[in-house]
């Protein structure tokens, strides 16, 4: 397992070590000894997954403590732009984003701590993505940022015209005015 470090503190780049031969592929996309050997040593307790069609734009979204979550992101079908948002007040990146394509081809994961917001779009035909969390959803306890915050100024990778956004998504405050308790 290979792992790269962003410019942001704590949010990194995975990518597995990946043995093919005629048969196809394997690989480990998570082993807690492994990851505890990188500096990652967290418990999951929950996968989510979605299907998404071309288009589509989920996010941006947190849970503030004490239901914040740490999430695992990979794709298992096609190709998306995971965005992550420092909300960490303290952190001299504060109110930053990463950007990266993880697609199943190139079985990149990101790793996205606590006291980040976090959001993808889909630049496939549809997409599958996987995504573990440390924490269970808590409804009380969430919060976003509106996808086309013109601070954040995020390149999605798509124009945002043609955006597939839910209904929640489009009612959520800009960044200056979201809810972040970290």
């Amino acid at each position: 397992m290979n792992i790269e470090p962003t410019f942001i503190k704590d949010l990194v780049v995975l990518t597995p070590d990946v043995f093919e031969d005629e048969r196809g592929y394997f690989f480990e996309a998570y082993n807690k000894n492994k990851f505890s050997g990188l500096g990652i040593d967290i418990e999951f307790v929950q996968d989510n997954q979605s299907f998404s069609q071309r288009g589509t734009l989920r996010g941006l979204h947190y849970q503030n403590p004490p239901f914040a979550q740490t999430k695992l992101v990979c794709v298992l079908q096609g190709e998306i732009m995971d965005v992550a948002v420092d909300l960490r007040k303290d952190s001299p990146t504060y109110g930053k984003h990463f950007g990266i394509r993880l697609t199943a081809e190139n079985k990149k994961q990101i790793f996205v701590p606590q006291g980040f917001a976090h959001g993808f779009s889909v630049l496939s035909e549809t997409a599958v993505v996987l995504y573990k969390c440390d924490q269970f959803y808590n409804k009380a306890s969430e919060g976003g940022i509106r996808f086309d915050d013109e601070t954040l100024n995020i390149d999605w990778g798509m124009d945002l015209k043609d955006a597939i956004v839910s209904e929640k998504d489009l009612v959520l405050p800009g960044f200056g005015n979201c809810n972040s308790e970290f």
